[in-house]
């Protein structure tokens, strides 16, 4: 089915696909096809990518809402403020160029994947995913909606609509700088063996107000290193503070050895892109 419009899309995941089976939700499709070469795909698929309206990045009360029609490609056209440049840096690196005027960022969310690029920045964004059905509508923190690999807390019956980000740099003369660091076997068209987004929020002095980092592809889902962000609360942020960050910060990451990296790798290429995200930003 492809509904163009989302009370008709609602109906049909209520109603569920054949045999009682859930209906695979798919929009840009650039994971999910690529998944299934070789095998019959037989399932019941939602294609959302022809629903009106859900296309248009824009401001929204206190932040900007990002639908789930909204690509790559448009989140890097789009004229955003400086909270979302590790944003559009993660959006410039996801697959080629043909992946970014396909695949969405909330597809890339829902598809959980723990090296998703798009995941980290969102946490340190401290996104909100809402979530749609017959039902009626309710919200979530993107730190709550990934339940493991690939396995979120969305219902059969629920379509993701979009994300809210809030304005991080809300207080008078606040400014909040943002970065992403991605490790890969290559530079482009590679998956992460370790990834790292940050926001930092300063005032008028430098003094930092709050910070959010993010490592990615070193847990099931994405992680935040609260230690670390409290440590960093009320600090100047000037070169050299990237020397504050230890090994116990990363503590709740649990990496794996796969065919990209062993675990302790992933571990030491995780503390040293959090220093280098750090200088970065006091840069």
């Amino acid at each position: 089915l492809r509904p163009t419009s989302l009370p008709e899309a609602l109906a049909a995941l209520a109603a569920g696909g054949a045999e009682g089976r859930p209906r695979v939700v798919v929009a840009g499709a650039t994971d999910h096809y690529p998944a299934r070469v070789g095998r019959v795909v037989d399932e019941d698929v939602l294609d959302v990518s022809g629903l009106a309206g859900l296309r248009e990045i824009r401001e929204a009360d206190g932040g900007w809402w990002i639908p789930a029609g909204a690509t790559w490609t448009e989140l890097v056209e789009r004229t955003l403020p400086a909270c979302f440049d590790g944003f559009k840096r993660a959006a410039r690196a996801v697959g080629g160029l043909q992946v970014q005027n396909r695949g969405t960022i909330v597809g890339n969310l829902c598809t959980a994947s723990p090296a998703a690029d798009g995941v980290p920045n969102l946490l340190a964004l401290d996104a909100v995913v809402e979530r749609a059905s017959v039902r009626g509508t309710r919200r979530v923190p993107v730190a709550g909606f990934a339940a493991g690999n690939r396995t979120t807390v969305r219902a059969a019956d629920e379509l993701a609509t979009g994300l809210f980000v809030p304005d991080p740099a809300a207080g008078d003369g606040a400014v909040a700088r943002s970065t992403f660091l991605k490790l890969g076997a290559r530079a482009y068209l590679v998956i992460s063996i370790a990834m790292v987004a940050a926001v930092v929020v300063c005032d008028a002095r430098g003094r930092i107000t709050s910070a959010r980092v993010a490592v990615g592809a070193c847990s099931a889902v994405a992680q935040r290193l609260a230690t670390l962000e409290a440590e960093l609360a009320g600090r100047q942020l000037v070169p050299g503070i990237g020397a504050l960050v230890r090994a116990d910060h990363l503590a709740l990451l649990t990496p794996i050895d796969d065919v990209r990296a062993g675990a302790a790798y992933r571990l030491e290429a995780a503390e040293i892109l959090v220093r280098r995200a750090l200088e970065e930003l006091a840069s």
